[in-house]
């Protein structure tokens, strides 16, 4: 018969840890590290392309407002779908299938709304007079638009991207489901291995990664509107 501290040291061995750390350094460069790259490589390329789609987008329907509602019904039947619903379709479709390009191109789809609004009410909230005032100086549409409107509208249209990153950021995890890599590889791994250590170590990278992203964007919108830290300044 075992003695009580043979026992107990058996049963030390068999309990499940919560966080293993010898695992996390162990695997950090093998398995932690490509899932962060690869989860800020979906996030970044979808942001990017949302971006460089809805922008353009909001300040045509803000200029014409007969096709804001179509463009807005649209994205938001989109944004509706949900995040596995959505990959299902995307997965079933010819040249996309499983991986990283389902992932992407879901994420552009989430991201359009959010920023298409933002966009739109940025450019709303530029007064009519500063308008008047750049027109009246003898700008161009297009030198008002640049130098006048966008800059004035940034801190709206930037709280529209910080929502899409954090919102991206959050659904790029279950991209892991249909083999988009990422955070959300190491928690289905973790699940499937019934491993707390690996759902751990996703899921605070994962929110790490979100609310550095956020804190980054509001320094970035704050150091693109000088006058406001001017003023900030001249208030103290």
């Amino acid at each position: 018969m075992e003695s009580a501290p043979a026992s107990l040291a058996l049963l030390q061995r068999l309990e499940p840890r919560i966080m293993d750390w010898a695992w996390v350094r162990e695997n950090f460069a093998e398995d932690i590290l490509p899932a962060l790259v690869g989860h800020i490589y979906l996030s970044g390329v979808s942001l990017a392309i949302a971006l460089a789609v809805s922008l353009p987008t909001g300040v045509l329907v803000a200029r014409y407002r007969k096709a804001y509602p179509p463009v807005v019904f649209l994205a938001g039947l989109l944004f509706t779908i949900p995040s596995l619903a959505l990959f299902a379709i995307l997965v079933t479709i010819p040249g996309v299938g499983i991986g990283p390009n389902a992932v992407i191109i879901a994420l552009v789809a989430y991201s359009i709304l959010v920023l298409v609004r933002n966009t739109v009410a940025g450019l709303d909230s530029v007064p009519p007079e500063t308008i008047d005032a750049a027109r009246g100086m003898g700008l161009t549409p297009r030198q008002i638009l640049f130098k006048v409107e966008l800059p004035l509208a940034l801190p709206v249209i930037v709280a529209g991207v910080r929502i899409a990153t954090v919102t991206v950021i959050g659904i790029a995890t279950i991209g892991a489901y249909i083999a988009g890599g990422g955070l959300g590889q190491l928690i289905f791994d973790g699940i499937d291995r019934l491993f707390p250590t690996m759902i751990i170590a996703g899921a605070a990278l994962a929110t790490a990664l979100a609310v550095a992203a956020d804190v980054g964007l509001l320094l970035l919108e704050r150091r693109l509107r000088p006058w406001a830290r001017r003023a900030g300044g001249s208030g103290r």
